[in-house]
């Protein structure tokens, strides 16, 4: 059994919120996919490299990165079972021979010291129970010059696209999920930078980076595919059936307008952090 620290973080991803990623990898994928550019562009990835990704989930940017470091390897590294499990069948089906996909706790994997070249993340980092004891350990696995490029959530506005299509859930989401407890850990830049600077990085840049989300094909689709996340069917579980209707009816009459031919699309923020170990 892998060591594992983060404990409250494990037993979320590996029950039912876990699952529901591993069954819906399109959905999740598809709210993401929009930011890899910017992520990719900045882990600046070569041929030969040695990937680290932090929190790969499904493993889609995991197998990016291995198609990336063609000749390198690409390492994923999740709490979750089922995720990690979709992941691998992914990676069979692709027929992606260099990503390797590990269940553990990148906070304090063993991963060896400057084994990698570059460690991305599309937002696994934010659930550490220790951030700096999660960076130090990922500074430590890192090559000197080793590159870091993560993405985190920004604080949420109430004029943004999601907040305006889904006004009617609103009231409703009063707590995190189990596995979105620490998602809102790193929206702070200055917490952020001290954070990376006190795990031993350097030459940290920061940047809020916009892209478009898609939700789904339809917006019955889409209100569908909200209504099942984590977090909106957590806060939602105390009531029945027709009331949990109702709602779904009013985020998808809110998300018509974003209905496009290619699905229902919406913009979105996150914030794009790099960093180098010196």
């Amino acid at each position: 059994m892998p060591n594992i620290v983060n404990k409250q973080q494990s037993e979320a991803w590996n029950g039912w919120e876990g699952q529901t990623w591993a069954d819906n990898p399109d959905y999740y994928n598809g709210m993401l996919d929009g930011f890899n550019e910017a992520l990719f562009t900045a882990a600046a990835i070569e041929e030969d490299d040695q990937v680290l990704d932090v929190g790969c989930g499904t493993g889609r940017t995991t197998l990016l990165a291995a198609g990336r470091a063609a000749r390198g390897t690409a390492l994923g590294i999740d709490l979750s079972a089922p995720m990690l499990k979709r992941a691998r069948a992914d990676a069979a089906e692709q027929n992606v021979a260099n990503a390797v996909f590990e269940q553990g706790d990148a906070q304090v994997h063993p991963f060896g010291d400057g084994k990698y070249d570059v460690a991305i993340s599309r937002g696994g980092v934010m659930f550490f129970a220790d951030l700096v004891a999660g960076f130090t350990n990922i500074a430590r696995a890192l090559r000197p010059g080793g590159r870091l490029a993560i993405i985190t959530s920004v604080p949420g506005t109430p004029d943004s696209d999601y907040a305006r299509a889904t006004a009617a859930l609103r009231d409703h989401m009063r707590r995190p999920s189990p596995a979105a407890q620490g998602m809102m850990s790193m929206v702070d830049p200055t917490r952020i930078h001290d954070v990376l600077t006190d795990a031993g990085f350097t030459t940290i840049d920061m940047q809020v980076i916009e892209a478009m989300e898609n939700l789904g094909r339809t917006a019955d689709q889409a209100a569908t595919n909200i209504c099942a996340m984590g977090p909106v069917r957590f806060n939602l579980s105390d009531l029945d059936e027709p009331t949990i209707a109702t709602l779904r009816n009013a985020v998808r009459d809110g998300l018509r307008p974003y209905e496009t031919p290619d699905g229902v699309q919406l913009r979105a923020r996150v914030r794009l952090t790099t960093a180098t170990r010196p």
